[in-house]
């Protein structure tokens, strides 16, 4: 089916389509392209026009820039190492997933039937590429004001449960072992800074691969976001 004849197949039915997220959002779209492009998968049209890939590119930026700023806001004595990690890990694929989850962003995706969303790992990173292209949508639709409200109704509101809940470390080392890979070797690389504000970095090795590293203001900080940059290199 070309995509024209499905989206023309969707064309009158589009605001009862997507009403019930607008309601849960609370934003109404005034062009209905943006969002129907942001549930698009690939495998029904391959074209970066029609494809939710280029919304979701702007949306991972728009995410960055409005949670950079609300932690400045929440730790005006963070440094950028502290900043990072916190950030790190409101904006990690899982987290985001939890997000689209939370949206029932999964019900709206327009994908081929031969794309197994039974399976966990696939659900998962189709919620957080779908939360990710919603907000894209929104910002083209509207601006940056209904991203942030909705960032801030989602990803932030839950910050603290994130924060307290994710342990990398031990989700890598748990991800080795049911691999079949060598338990992972935290090293650290490299402490710059002055004695009452240091900056380590820590970077993974697995056998003889060596991951890029992560920061933090404490080795056990600069730990847990080496580790999640490893995840999220073997989980991709």
């Amino acid at each position: 089916m070309s995509f024209l004849n499905f989206f023309l197949r969707w064309n009158k039915s589009s605001t009862n389509r997507y009403s019930q997220l607008e309601k849960i959002i609370k934003y109404r779209f005034n062009n209905l392209r943006y969002i129907e492009q942001a549930f698009t998968h690939r495998s029904i049209s391959p074209k970066p026009h029609q494809n939710y890939e280029r919304l979701e590119f702007l949306g991972d930026s728009i995410i960055d820039i409005v949670v950079s700023k609300a932690l400045m806001k929440e730790f005006p004595e963070g440094d950028e190492g502290f900043l990072t990690q916190k950030r790190s890990t409101l904006v990690q694929k899982d987290f985001l997933a939890s997000m689209g989850k939370l949206l029932g962003l999964l019900s709206y995706l327009k994908i081929e039937t031969t794309v197994n969303l039974d399976i966990e790992k696939i659900a998962n990173k189709q919620l957080a590429n779908l939360y990710e292209s919603l907000i894209g949508a929104l910002y083209l639709d509207g601006g940056l004001h209904p991203c942030k409200e909705l960032i801030l109704s989602t990803i932030w509101i839950h910050r603290i449960d994130a924060w307290k809940s994710t342990n990398f470390k031990g989700r890598l080392i748990e991800y080795c072992h049911s691999s079949l890979l060598s338990t992972p070797k935290f090293q650290i690389s490299n402490i710059t800074g002055p004695d009452h504000q240091k900056i380590f970095e820590v970077h993974v090795q697995i056998d003889d691969k060596i991951f890029p590293p992560g920061m933090g203001s404490n080795k056990k900080t600069a730990e847990q976001s080496a580790a999640q940059n490893t995840l999220e290199i073997l989980t991709n």
